[in-house]
């Protein structure tokens, strides 16, 4: 059996702020509009689905995220760039790599997860 990434899929009470959410600050690109649900975003060769809850599926749904996460070689620029854009920084701490890592609050609850690249 061969199993292979496909996407990430975000359910949100408002698809337009969010894809923009992750355009402005992630520099992802619309890929596919879904007809009737929202937007296929290619976040630097992670799509991400992103749409409102449902209502063809039967199962229980929920929206947001826990986190996903991105590297940077730039971490300070990229903090200061999510901080001009009004983005709250959770949280910062040191990996045991020694590299810094940042939470930062994205949309419906969901969180980002900033790495430096070392």
């Amino acid at each position: 059996m061969t199993i292979s990434f496909q996407h990430v899929h975000i359910k949100t009470r408002d698809v337009a702020q969010t894809v923009q959410y992750y355009i402005d600050n992630f520099g992802a690109t619309k890929k596919a509009e879904i007809p009737g649900r929202g937007w296929q975003v290619d976040l630097h060769g992670t799509q991400l689905n992103i749409t409102g809850i449902i209502s063809e599926q039967n199962h229980a749904q929920h929206h947001g995220i826990e986190h996903m996460a991105v590297v940077t070689d730039d971490y300070r620029g990229t903090l200061a760039k999510l901080r001009e854009n009004g983005v709250a920084v959770l949280e910062e701490l040191k990996s045991e790599r020694g590299n810094r890592i940042a939470f930062v609050a994205a949309t419906d609850g969901s969180q980002m997860e900033i790495i430096e690249k070392l």
